[in-house]
């Protein structure tokens, strides 16, 4: 990186949105695959909804985090979102919109 300042601040906001991109990216895998997972189980005739699982997803990545030290609440809270989104799409719903299964108005 540059000495100055300037320059080493826009390479800092370049990596940034860099970063900023592939977590967008990867959060919204993870929210498909977790969607899948759910397809799967209906098919198979389990009930989709397993809250126990879910606490597991989050302790583990919880542990993954102290491993790698990042702030372990950030990605609690993290990972929760993304169980609750899936699930709010499983069940048709969405907390930050209308309903899934609404029709957008004409």
């Amino acid at each position: 990186m540059s000495d100055h300042p300037e320059a080493r601040l826009e390479a800092l906001r370049q990596r940034i949105r860099e970063v900023d991109r592939a977590l967008v990216t990867l959060v919204g895998e993870r929210r498909d695959l977790v969607l899948e997972v759910g397809r799967t189980k209906e098919e198979l005739g389990l009930p989709v909804l397993d809250p126990p699982q879910e606490a597991r997803v989050v302790r583990r990545a919880a542990e993954l985090a102290r491993e790698l030290g990042v702030d372990e609440e950030l990605v609690r809270d993290v990972v929760w979102r993304i169980v609750a989104s899936a699930r709010d799409a499983q069940e048709g719903r969405t907390r930050w919109g209308p309903s899934l299964s609404e029709e957008a108005p004409e």
